[in-house]
């Protein structure tokens, strides 16, 4: 799945145990089919249940998603839907205080509203009473949520607060102006979090009647992936959800259609901003239809990285500095939208002139065979990664359920599988033509050339007999505590000095991670090298002796094959998935990759434009100015240091200055494996891996020898900095002040604590109750304390973004809560949530294959096994109130806090 634009997709993260009271016995639920592994129930009041069984998990995921999104908002209802995600965390009469209980239940949840549907999910550790305390959640606040007038009157202010961030990304308003110019009638012409001026004013009644109609089990399908008992689950749904009453009301479909588009339309943004775009798009069919599946393709030959046309047109060229596309998969006819980001100094209107240039004449050139292969690979590899991971399937499902039907993403890979080139050609005929555009002005046609969108197919129809490929094989159930992963785990060294630790088992998929951390450098060495560490690191994979950048994406495709590489300072990184077949093959083209990069001049150019785009976007925003102004702060290196923090211009100077043969000459001076680790967790044959790794980084040395670069404790004086920003409707706020403090310290159990309860504990943490849930200030608010785990040098850090109007308010409010901490201590009830939410929250870590390959990496680094984690939640779990108390008290001292606030603080006087 393609991310979705902010506009569209507005999400509430949020950081979730009481039965519900059955009076009546609910019929029982209604088998009704089994595609793949997933099998959908209904019950009586027609809710629809899908089940997802996977025990290789040690989690479960519940999610529900609501048939009811921007397209069915009304006259002054804008926005409604996405304010309605808001309120139903406010609580209902069983579930009181639903951040509080998100956080004893370290729960992962989320709510997202996009135009087609809205939807809640909670990811928990696998337990009888979790699963019991998500769906009596779910099922209390679908009818009974408050919805109480009191909540609107500081939500609305938060949702405001999360309109005005948005309103900082030019590039993301631009979106909004040309879907809105691309449809006069229908509501995808209308951003989801909607118009500010009807969040304002909404009616509570109004409101409220918005909730009952749609909040109901014949509108909703609720989805259970994971660790589960099929039968017994079915069981517990039906308990809680089976007792809910069909409602009398008869819900009717939006019946809205866009008309087609007669001539090519302009929308043209003038805003604050450092870098210049361009764009445009096309009306297309839903996300059911036929066409829809070539159109992704088509989406994909035009935009991948590096073989895609617009990215060789615009960005080798130097005409862009980075470009996107995607297509829209929506239950009504849709839209495919293109963009370019374009640096000051270059001409706007030569990107746009070889942009629609080349869109336009792609029935000159059309698409050949390697390309929809390369891209149909890509596809169906992202898919089929998304799909071997329980938990991601089970979120995957709401795009579908809300085009019509879940089987529709199994139609939808099948219809990927089976897409021709003809295919391709042909839907770009149909649907790129001038007169169905949406970029710029108004251009008479005295012969237009329309575009008939066809009606979105019947999906039951399509649906009706789907049985779908053979399911995946269960995988065993994996116990992620400390002692049974150091029991699974074998650990060697490679000749040389590379430390591995493998942690082998079955899973959905026969996924694999794979985390390869090398080290190099010395402080002195790197003295006055910073960029062409980050250099050399993003080069690695642009292209080796044998094979192009294109060649390794390609290659990469075809292992199914997801590797990033990073790189800064001391570290270089390399992050795999893949699977258990591939696993050795794509060791080998990584070896390839660091043993023999080919450093391409054209490459290196563009990735200097990239980088300077990527700073240029930065330049006027409130949160990258506040972060970096706030770093340089608090870790003041001395100039040329690896670690010293350099402002936007002295970085943009640096990256223009770099040269490749440097890049060369770092790369073979200090790239070496004596000190790298690797972390393997998943599905592989252990001696195969042990013999890859080997090949790979056996005796690799280096001229340059590795030390590592000792952190220190700055004892910053605090200050208040207030940074200007024009024309930006959002502000930043960051608090922070550096403490001696390393993570054997007998204070930092308490510290974890006490932190989670002040502002690590997201909606019901100290912070987030008085600046979000009580004043409405702040819609992101929250803190963290950290403890380096080799030097004394901590940190206690917080942040807020905010209305820059508040924010006198905000940083009072801010320091009254601080104040209160100190004064009165936190009480017993906190903590027992805290602890809890906090433990099973390292469970779930531990769950995640690609978080336990980084975990066995990093502890390899530092000399510990995974009883290390295992004795901190022992302290953790045996910590008294006075303890966390006491230890807040000697080390949370706001008078050393350094304030940073980056934001239009001189917009009230114009």
């Amino acid at each position: 799945m393609k991310k979705l634009p902010y506009f569209l997709v507005i999400t509430l993260l949020v950081f979730v145990q009481v039965s519900f009271a059955q009076t009546t016995q609910p019929p029982p639920p209604v088998k009704n089919f089994t595609v793949e592994g997933i099998t959908q129930y209904t019950l009586g009041n027609g809710l629809r249940v899908l089940l997802f069984p996977d025990p290789s998990k040690a989690t479960v995921t519940v999610n529900i998603t609501y048939l009811v999104g921007s397209r069915f908002e009304g006259y002054g209802e804008s926005g409604m839907a996405h304010l309605l995600e808001h309120m139903v965390f406010k609580g209902s009469p069983k579930h009181t205080n639903i951040p509080q209980e998100l956080t004893s239940h370290g729960a992962r949840p989320n709510g997202t509203t996009w135009v087609d549907r809205t939807n809640y999910f909670e990811t928990f550790s696998a337990t009888d009473e979790n699963l019991k305390w998500a769906l009596s959640l779910e099922s209390d606040r679908m009818v009974n949520s408050f919805i109480a007038k009191k909540d609107l009157e500081t939500e609305f202010s938060v949702v405001r607060n999360e309109f005005e961030m948005g309103e900082n990304d030019p590039s993301g308003v631009l979106m909004e102006r040309v879907m809105s110019a691309a449809y006069l009638w229908h509501n995808y012409g209308k951003s989801t979090i909607g118009s500010k001026e009807d969040i304002e004013r909404v009616p509570i009644d109004n409101l409220q009647a918005f909730y009952h109609k749609y909040y109901q089990p014949d509108n909703s399908v609720l989805t259970i992936a994971g660790k589960i008992d099929e039968a017994k689950t079915i069981q517990l749904v039906n308990d809680y959800f089976g007792v809910i009453p069909r409602p009398t009301r008869v819900l009717q479909e939006p019946y809205t259609l866009e008309p087609t588009q007669d001539g090519e339309r302009n929308v043209e943004l003038r805003r604050v901003g450092d870098v210049q775009v361009v764009a445009c798009g096309y009306h297309i069919c839903s996300g059911p239809h036929p066409d829809y599946a070539p159109l992704e393709v088509l989406s994909d030959i035009l935009t991948n990285q590096p073989s895609g046309r617009l990215y060789k047109a615009l960005v080798e060229t130097k005409k862009a500095s980075g470009e996107f596309g995607f297509p829209m998969a929506m239950h009504d006819p849709g839209f495919i939208y293109f963009s370019a980001d374009v640096l000051k100094e270059k001409p706007l209107a030569d990107a746009k002139t070889t942009m629609l240039g080349l869109l336009d004449n792609m029935t000159q050139q059309p698409a050949t065979k390697e390309e929809v292969e390369r891209a149909k690979n890509t596809l169906l590899k992202n898919f089929e990664l998304a799909y071997n991971s329980s938990d991601r399937t089970g979120l995957m499902m709401s795009e579908y359920i809300a085009q019509g039907d879940w089987r529709l993403a199994f139609l939808y890979r099948d219809a990927l599988d089976k897409v021709t080139v003809d295919d391709v050609n042909r839907v770009m005929k149909t649907y790129f033509k001038p007169s169905n555009r949406t970029v710029g002005t108004f251009i008479p046609d005295a012969k237009p050339d329309r575009v008939q969108v066809p009606p979105t197919p019947d999906v039951s129809s399509l649906v009706k007999e789907y049985k779908g490929k053979q399911a995946l094989a269960a995988a065993e159930e994996f116990d992620p505590s400390p002692a049974n992963i150091d029991a699974r785990t074998k650990s060697g060294t490679i000749p040389g000095g590379a430390k591995y630790s493998l942690v082998s088992k079955s899973t959905r998929g026969n996924t694999v991670f794979a985390n390869i951390t090398l080290r190099i450098g010395s402080e002195a060495s790197l003295r006055n090298k910073a960029i062409l560490a980050d250099l050399a690191a993003d080069m690695l994979n642009k292209g080796t002796k044998q094979k192009t950048r294109e060649q390794i994406k390609d290659e990469f495709d075809r292992l199914k094959a997801d590797v990033s590489i990073g790189g800064s300072g001391q570290t270089v990184t390399i992050n795999i998935q893949t699977e258990r077949e591939y696993l050795a093959p794509v060791f080998r083209l990584v070896s390839e990759i660091l043993h023999e990069p080919a450093f391409p001049q054209d490459e290196f150019d563009k990735l200097i434009q990239e980088n300077l785009s990527g700073i240029e976007q930065q330049r006027s925003e409130p949160q990258a100015i506040a972060s970096n102004m706030a770093q340089r702060l608090m870790n003041p290196w001395p100039e040329g240091d690896f670690r010293h923090v350099y402002s936007f211009e002295e970085m943009a100077q640096m990256y223009k200055a770099a040269q490749l043969g440097d890049v060369k000459k770092f790369y073979a001076d200090f790239y070496n494996s004596a000190h790298a680790t690797i972390g393997v967790a998943g599905a592989f044959d252990e001696a195969a891996v042990t013999a890859e790794l080997t090949a790979m980084l056996k005796d690799w040395t280096s001229p340059v020898a590795y030390e590592r670069a000792p952190g220190k404790f700055f004892d910053v004086a605090p200050t208040d900095n207030k940074v200007n920003t024009p024309d930006k409707a959002n502000a930043m706020l960051f608090a922070e002040y550096n403490v001696p403090l390393r993570d054997d310290d007998p204070d930092w159990p308490a510290l974890i604590m006490g932190n989670y309860m002040l502002g690590g504990g997201f909606l019901n943490s100290r912070l987030a109750v008085r600046l979000r849930q009580k004043e409405g200030f702040s819609y992101g608010v929250g803190s963290g304390m950290s403890a380096n785990p080799l030097d004394q040098a901590g940190m206690f850090f917080s942040y807020a973004i905010y209305n820059p109007d508040n924010s006198e308010k905000l940083v009072a409010a801010y320091k009254e809560e601080l104040a209160k901490v100190l004064a009165t201590g936190f009480t017993a009830d906190e903590l027992k949530d805290a602890r809890g939410g906090w433990l099973q929250g390292q469970n779930v870590n531990r769950s995640q294959d690609r978080t336990l390959a980084g975990m066995l990496s990093n502890y390899l680094f530092l000399n510990r096994t995974f009883a290390w984690s295992g004795e901190l939640e022992k302290k953790v779990s045996a910590l008294t109130l006075d303890q966390v108390n006491a230890a807040m008290k000697k080390w949370l001292t706001p008078e050393k806090i350094t304030y940073v606030q980056a934001g239009d603080f001189d917009r009230k006087k114009k």
